[in-house]
């Protein structure tokens, strides 16, 4: 017979809360090219490289209310018949101590599409699991795209939402600058 700890039983619980609630430990990693594939079914995507000036930086920081660390970011677009459907970026933080990758894909008018976990090197029990990712669909940059406001937290992975959070709110503020300076 094993005897668990209280926090080991207490992390348990949380799992098995996570599995009932939310319908799943964790959001399984995916390649960028089948989050690409599933955001976008059909479209022709490219890739760039876009290196935001001090001042966009600034911009999508305060539009954000989360600081942008990097002056490169990441960026797909996907067409259909010469016309643009969508965008996705990168982004890539540090959840505790250690990095998480996200591919946050947006409409062509940049409201959330989804947001796919591509990387994610935190122990599993801390994953934002598919269901709780769900719920930034649709989603636009306002004040209530936040933890408990429109985004419900994560039990026992407080971290990893604020994270994510913070992801999200960085990738529709540089969309919205880069969109408001004709480099949709």
């Amino acid at each position: 017979m094993t005897v668990l700890c209280r926090w080991h039983r207490r992390a348990l619980v949380t799992v098995a809360l996570e599995i009932l609630l939310v319908g799943g430990v964790g959001a399984a990693e995916i390649s960028r090219t089948e989050a690409l594939a599933l955001a976008f079914p059909g479209a022709v995507i490219t890739d760039e490289r876009v290196f935001l000036t001090d001042e966009q930086r600034q911009r999508a920081s305060a539009r954000a209310g989360v600081q942008i660390g990097s002056a490169l970011v990441a960026r797909y677009t996907a067409t259909e018949d010469g016309r643009v459907v969508g965008r996705a970026y990168v982004d890539t933080h540090v959840v505790r101590t250690k990095k998480e990758t996200l591919l946050i894909s947006l409409d062509a008018d940049g409201r959330l599409r989804r947001v796919d976990v591509t990387a994610f090197t935190e122990p599993v029990e801390y994953t934002s699991p598919d269901r709780w990712l769900e719920q930034y669909a649709e989603r636009r940059l306002d004040d209530d795209l936040a933890l408990n406001r429109a985004i419900r937290p994560i039990a026992g992975a407080t971290l990893t939402g604020r994270a994510v959070n913070a992801a999200v709110r960085r990738i529709l503020a540089i969309d919205e600058v880069l969109k408001d300076e004709g480099k949709p």
